[in-house]
């Protein structure tokens, strides 16, 4: 989620040719690299599931945990690298060998040496493994770890209490990463194959709620009880994460399009007569959202929405819910249409990250506009479905106020950076461009096939992109690499620049990459024509008044300039088209 709530004015463009904007100039250490890269020491092997143990302190803020990872050799390889913040401490590290007892083969846990660079945890097993061995690693650890300032963007462990007084703490994390309160190799890139296991230690009187589906609660004797959570599905580290509080749960079936789909809230207590009124916009969400986008992709791991101290975050079948039971934003409307109030933000936007985000994954946060851009897409869908076609284009179109077109909205590559927040509302604002470009039953076909072809996948921009253009022949003829360059790798809107001569009207694109062809939608004269403009000035052949009005579509996001006769003139005659006046 991360949302950026930049209410800010569209910045004004000069009609100037942009060029691709060089994120690469910033200046990133070596901590960044080992933390966004897939270094030699991460390369080599494939996490395949992850068993977190933590107890929390809820007086002390402090935790001590063990994580075992399941991995397997992709390649041969001895030393690992394992991500674990300071200031949490290690206090020994094991891997799984083989011994004899008894004159028998024994699983047996070897102690194996590691060293500390800053927030990397350097491991070096007894032996090489080869491509196709896998075992086990356990970290034991323990600590204060880092808290959240102002969660979820400044993430870190959350420690509250409710109005009643009782603790009330979880853990937000992403771009700041999971390695902040457990060890695991912290790139998007490598969910573990076979899910998670999550084992919460907390005092008998409080609940403690974690991803997938419950797997039983152990009474220690000691004043505390272990809640046990499996996860079946990949996982991205930063999605696992822990929620204590004093719960109420209640629960329905949905039906959905792979079966019955179990749905569960846990709220805390004081409030679940609001939730079980305001939690009534599942049901339809989820309805749509299968009809646009396919199956919900955790089915076996169920949906759950459950209450959190802060605003809200995708934590994959376990969404956490901050909004206080209120529609829009906190009570606003981010569009300033007046449409966001009719539906909850953050049930809506967090949940469509199931299929964006959770599902589909990027490999580096750098492209997290295909999570950002297509989840703020989900709310104009979610308005279409509940509102209908007209107030979700005055929701997409609203939100643009929002951008401020600062930076790319891709970041640069293997440093864990990402890009713009314009991610939001430029990456919904450029797939409602593509969408009108395409056409309805095109793009609707587009989302169910992404969803199919990369349910569960990790994906680039690029790939992503390619796939869009080269979705079929209507798609190929009308999409370009330049489009998504234009709204992604650069700070400028599109300018259609437009003149009249001889009732003959003349167009270009300025202020745009160069070769870029996008077809766009105006009304002139009181007709609507359809152009595919260059960055070329060229005549369209369609006969208009003298002094005609040109009205851009406003579902492409664009810029537009009329050129006076004098401009025309230079403009036509830097083309070199041999016409005369």
């Amino acid at each position: 989620m991360r949302t950026h709530l930049l209410l800010l004015a569209v910045l004004s463009h000069p009609a100037t040719q942009a060029q691709v904007l060089d994120a690469a100039a910033a200046t990133f250490t070596r901590a960044d690299t080992l933390r966004g890269s897939i270094g030699p020491e991460r390369a080599w092997w494939n996490a395949t599931f992850y068993d977190v143990s933590v107890r929390p302190d809820l007086d002390r803020r402090s935790i001590a945990g063990v994580t075992a990872i399941a991995f397997t050799a992709v390649a041969e390889g001895r030393r690992m690298q394992i991500d674990l913040q300071q200031p949490l401490v290690v206090d020994s590290v094991t891997v799984e060998a083989e011994a004899y007892r008894d004159g028998a083969i024994a699983i047996v846990d070897r102690t194996v040496p590691f060293t500390r660079e800053d927030d990397v945890l350097w491991v070096d097993l007894p032996d090489t493994l080869r491509a196709g061995e896998a075992t086990t690693v356990r970290v034991h650890y323990h600590g204060v770890p880092r808290a959240a300032k102002n969660p979820p963007w400044d993430g870190g462990w959350i420690w509250r209490r409710d109005e009643s007084g009782a603790p009330w703490a979880s853990v937000a994390c992403q771009g700041l990463g999971a390695s902040v309160w457990y060890p695991c190799k912290d790139h998007q890139s490598d969910e573990p194959d076979d899910g998670a296991a999550l084992h919460i230690t907390v005092p008998d009187s409080l609940q403690a709620v974690g991803n997938g589906r419950w797997r039983g609660t152990t009474i220690n004797g000691d004043g505390t009880s272990t809640w046990h959570w499996r996860v079946s599905s990949p996982i991205n580290t930063y999605n696992l994460v822990p929620s204590i509080g004093r719960y109420a749960h209640f629960s329905e079936v949905y039906m959905g399009l792979e079966g019955p789909l179990d749905c569960d809230y846990w709220v805390l207590a004081a409030n679940e007569a609001r939730a079980r009124e305001q939690f009534k916009q599942v049901a339809p969400m989820l309805a749509c959202f299968e009809q646009r986008f396919g199956p919900y992709p955790f089915r076996m791991d169920g949906y759950k929405l459950v209450e959190s101290p802060h605003l809200g975050m995708e934590h994959q079948s376990a969404v956490a819910y901050g909004n206080g039971y209120r529609n829009g934003y906190l009570g606003r409307d981010l569009s300033g249409t007046g449409v966001g109030l009719q539906w909850d933000f953050i049930l809506v936007h967090e949940s469509g990250h199931e299929w964006f985000g959770n599902s589909i994954t990027t490999a580096d946060i750098a492209d997290m506009w295909v999570h950002e851009g297509f989840t703020h897409y989900s709310e104009t869908i979610f308005t279409e479905c509940q509102q209908g076609r007209e107030a979700a284009e005055r929701y997409v179109t609203g939100c643009r106020r929002n951008i401020a077109n600062d930076r790319p909205v891709i970041g640069p590559y293997g440093v864990n950076e990402e890009g713009s927040g314009d991610m939001y509302y430029k990456g919904a604002a450029l797939l409602h461009t593509v969408r009108h470009i395409v056409g309805d039953s095109t793009f609707f076909a587009m989302l169910l096939e992404m969803n199919r072809r990369y349910r569960h996948r990790i994906v680039t921009s690029a790939e992503i992109e390619d796939f869009l253009i080269r979705f079929d022949e209507l798609t190929r003829a009308k999409l370009n690499r330049a489009i998504f360059d234009q709204y992604l790798r650069t700070t400028q809107v599109p300018v259609l620049e437009w003149g009249v001569h001889k009732k003959k009207l003349w167009v270009r694109w300025t202020g745009c990459v160069p070769g870029l062809r996008m077809p766009v939608r105006v009304r002139i004269d009181g007709r609507t024509v359809d152009l595919v403009p260059g960055t070329d000035l060229s005549i369209v052949e369609v006969t208009v008044s003298r002094t005609p009005a040109l009205e851009v579509d406003r579902n492409w996001y664009v810029s537009v300039k009329h050129l006076s006769r004098k401009e025309l003139d230079r403009a036509r005659r830097s083309t070199l088209v041999n016409t005369s006046w």
